[in-house]
């Protein structure tokens, strides 16, 4: 896979499995509250990581990590955190089929946040959209 469209088919493994993330997540909300929910889940996934990461070779020192890379991924592990406790918040009062869709609102602030801080310019064509995720996420959360 080369690396122009290698991120494409990382990023449609990703969708299915943050589709199926939803709907485990929601059947095993059943009778148990959504932080504990959110804490098993959070120790499975470093576990799974760990292993991953060692298994693959590709461990090394973190504490050799420069000082700003720290700071931003400890800021992106804060913010990964508190979407997982809202995300799984809403899963258990609501539709799946509802949080999950709305939750995507992430792509059209993303999308903002990398104009603002990163500098990057989407295309036309990619506003479009990235605009219609964001008119589907109206949809969805306008009231009958």
């Amino acid at each position: 896979m080369s690396s122009a469209t290698g991120w494409f088919h990382w990023a449609l493994l990703s969708a299915v499995f943050a589709a199926l993330t939803a709907i485990f997540a929601k059947i095993g909300l059943a009778g148990i509250d959504s932080d504990l929910a959110t804490l098993v889940r959070t120790a499975v996934i470093i576990v799974a990581l760990a292993l991953f990461v060692v298994l693959t070779g590709k461990w090394s020192n973190p504490l050799a990590l420069s000082p700003r890379t720290w700071i931003f991924l400890l800021l992106s592990g804060l913010a990964t955190g508190a979407s997982w406790v809202c995300y799984f918040r809403a899963l258990q009062i609501g539709d799946a089929s509802k949080v999950a869709p709305v939750d995507k609102l992430s792509l059209l602030l993303v999308a903002v946040f990398a104009v603002v801080f990163l500098g990057e310019r989407p295309s036309l064509r990619e506003w479009a959209g990235i605009l219609l995720v964001g008119a589907g996420v109206l949809v969805l959360g306008l009231r009958r």
